[in-house]
């Protein structure tokens, strides 16, 4: 889903770049205010930065996730 060929990451790009400080690790639970929603509808957070996409959140939402998922530079989390 995320890190495909449908414009969420470039490989090529990241590989030369020094790895992001990862605020949250999976399992963790944190309140994250949706700041904005991205292409494929997914609710946009951040953790001191750090993006992580929320399925099913919108713009506004006040929510505590979970994270099930953590990529180089982003985290994907659920609704809980």
């Amino acid at each position: 889903m995320y890190g495909d060929s449908e414009g969420y990451g470039d490989r090529d790009r990241d590989r030369d770049r020094a790895p992001v400080e990862k605020p949250v690790k999976v399992g963790d639970k944190v309140t994250v205010e949706i700041t904005d929603v991205a292409r494929k509808g997914d609710g946009i957070a951040r953790v001191n930065g750090f993006v992580i996409f929320v399925p099913g959140a919108n713009k506004g939402d006040n929510i505590e996730v979970e994270i099930t998922e953590l990529k180089n530079r982003f985290a994907i989390g659920k609704r809980v």
